[in-house]
């Protein structure tokens, strides 16, 4: 249902070096930068696998509390997602494991990343 989605982030320089070593474990990266010419002349980058899907907007205040999840294929991919997040400086929200409450297989982790949003990796497959 989503195509894309995107937060603003208050140093996008280290906002970057977070997402490109918590995404790369998942098989993301940075996939475009958009000229300075068409965005007022703040920084605004694309992660996806192919195309754009999620966005960092630079921008003065970016507010903590949202919540991204990203969806992994195997368990040790939410493992080293946990692991780079934490080596690039995001924070401790949920070590890897299972989280039954939502169902069965559900094998995720959290970190927050330099503006103290929660983001998750999480598998739903079986190990």
């Amino acid at each position: 249902m989503i195509d894309h989605t995107g937060i603003a982030v208050t140093d996008f320089e280290a906002s970057k070096k977070f997402y490109d070593a918590a995404l790369g474990p998942l098989g993301a990266s940075l996939v475009m930068m958009v000229p300075e010419e068409h965005t007022g002349g703040v920084r605004v980058g694309g992660y996806g696998y192919d195309r754009p899907q999620f966005w960092l907007h630079e921008a003065k205040e970016a507010g903590p509390g949202r919540h991204y999840a990203f969806t992994a294929d195997k368990r040790a991919e939410v493992d080293a997602f946990h692991e780079a997040a934490l080596a690039a400086g995001g924070k401790d929200n949920g070590a890897p494991g299972i989280r039954e409450h939502y169902h069965p297989n559900y094998y995720g982790a959290f970190v927050l990343d330099p503006d103290g949003n929660n983001i998750e990796a999480v598998c739903h497959h079986p190990e």
